[in-house]
């Protein structure tokens, strides 16, 4: 595993934001720094999707700030989304187009211009048979379609990740191979912040878990030893959290 840097790709000070005039954040910090994995867990309502939102600029904080690499989402959200990439809960692709076809096609979105064999290089790096990357994404499995969006991500080469719910309805074994491509763009260095309920994968994958409740950061464990995590002391922190939101 590659050692995470002092440096915070995504950062987020003091910040207070909600919808509708009902605050859900109230003083949140957090930091994910270069080459980690940090996943966050807590209960609905806790505020995990509200945090994406803020790093992608769709709303404003009422007070604090937030960084993503340096970029300040609020005031310049385009430039901020340069520096991420976000793999939704249900990933979005062309049904009608390839693989290939679709990361040509949102690179080319991102102002990003197509290197020779770049594409073919991440789908494969993303563990997307070869003989699948011509093939209609129309026809392809959730774990599938997951390739495909790690592979635009590995082929734009932004410093950070923001994941939503990325093991939901995955098998046991697509939920493996979903995390070893994690530990692919940990060692290239990406900052990586998923949003989870699954506290098992968590563990497998994170080098940081953090407990959200009441619109805070209500406690961070990070990885140590071989075993990693105290699963069962995770349990307890995650349902200790949950009742006290």
């Amino acid at each position: 595993m590659t050692q995470a840097s002092n440096q915070a790709v995504l950062e987020a000070v003091a910040v207070t934001a909600g919808h509708g005039g009902k605050a859900i954040l109230h003083g949140l910090d957090l930091r994910v720094h270069r080459g980690e994995v940090y996943a966050l867990l807590g209960a609905n309502g806790a505020g995990k999707t509200t945090t994406l939102s803020l790093f992608l600029g769709f709303i404003a904080p009422s007070a604090g700030h937030l960084r993503v690499n340096g970029a300040d989402p609020v005031a310049n959200p385009a430039s901020a989304r340069r520096h991420l990439a976000y793999i939704p809960e249900n990933v979005a692709l062309y049904e009608h187009l390839s693989a290939r076809e679709n990361v040509a096609y949102l690179l080319d979105l991102a102002g990003q211009p197509e290197l020779d064999g770049t594409i073919d290089a991440a789908l494969l790096a993303a563990g997307l048979a070869p003989a699948a990357h011509g093939q209609r994404v129309g026809r392809f499995s959730k774990g599938m379609r997951q390739k495909v969006a790690i592979a635009l991500a590995l082929a734009r080469e932004v410093p950070a990740l923001l994941l939503d719910e990325p093991t939901s309805g995955l098998d046991p074994q697509a939920t493996a191979e979903f995390n070893r491509l994690l530990g692919v763009l940990r060692g290239r260095g990406v900052a990586i912040l998923m949003v989870t309920h699954d506290l098992l994968s968590a563990a497998d994958v994170a080098d940081r878990i953090g407990f959200i409740g009441g619109g805070r950061l209500a406690e961070e464990v990070a990885a140590t030893g071989p075993e990693r995590f105290d699963v069962r002391a995770l349990h307890r922190r995650y349902a200790t959290v949950e009742a006290a939101s």
